[in-house]
């Protein structure tokens, strides 16, 4: 954690977009790559990061600069690695694999994420097979290639968004799903939690998974702002 070393923070028109100032000086990601954002929103609520920092920078409170120097770091040098590793998710998609018992916990597994999957077939043209246990079942190739689509649809700051919300949850449907408003940060989270949830309910939580819970709701909220400010 660093000290502060700026005094101000202000948003400056850049051929391309918009920037975030330090001092004057067009703030740049850890890798010393230019940050600009295509619209003036996206480029404030930064900004905002930024300023609203006290005597250290605490990089954790500062979700969106995060997903933008992942964009910039990661995404744009590597693209097609992203992709790729987005679209692997589709293969072993997690609502794809229900428990084989108890029938509550299967009936919640229906009940929450087969109108996720049912939306992936309509949306994306992406149906996918279900399967109980954890024996692997594969996809259809079409689905799959459908799924590809859908990622690469992104450009380089929706991707690290994307990228964002499928490891918070290692479900690609629900990142989609949140990333286009058909489900809500609060209720993705509980989406990927559920089975964990429902063993909670009954043997208790553990201050580790009340934790890491806290953790992907929040990882979800920030890709879902991060992409919401930049469709502006």
């Amino acid at each position: 954690m660093m000290k502060r070393f700026y005094k101000s923070v202000s948003v400056v028109v850049d051929e391309g977009g918009h920037c975030v100032a330090l001092d004057g000086r067009k703030l740049r990601s850890p890798a010393r790559m230019p940050l600009v954002f295509p619209q003036a929103p996206l480029a404030e609520a930064v900004a905002a990061e930024w300023d609203s920092q006290s005597e250290k920078i605490e990089p954790r409170t500062m979700p969106l600069m995060s997903i933008a120097s992942t964009a910039a770091d990661r995404v744009a040098p590597g693209r097609t690695a992203v992709i790729d590793e987005l679209a692997r998710y589709g293969e072993t998609e997690l609502l794809c694999y229900r428990a084989e018992a108890p029938q509550e916990l299967v009936a919640r597994q229906e009940e929450a994420w087969q109108p996720l999957l049912d939306w992936a077939a309509v949306r994306y043209e992406a149906r996918l097979e279900t399967t109980s246990g954890i024996l692997p079942r594969t996809q259809p190739e079409p689905s799959l290639r459908a799924l590809r689509g859908a990622v690469e649809a992104f450009d380089d700051l929706g991707l690290a968004s994307l990228s964002v919300a499928t490891a918070a949850g290692g479900s690609l449907v629900t990142a989609l799903a949140l990333l286009e408003h058909r489900i809500e940060p609060e209720a993705a989270a509980e989406t990927v939690q559920l089975e964990e949830r429902y063993q909670a309910a009954i043997w208790g939580e553990d201050p580790e998974m009340t934790r890491r819970w806290a953790l992907q709701a929040s990882e979800f909220a920030a890709a879902r702002r991060f992409v919401d400010l930049l469709r502006g």
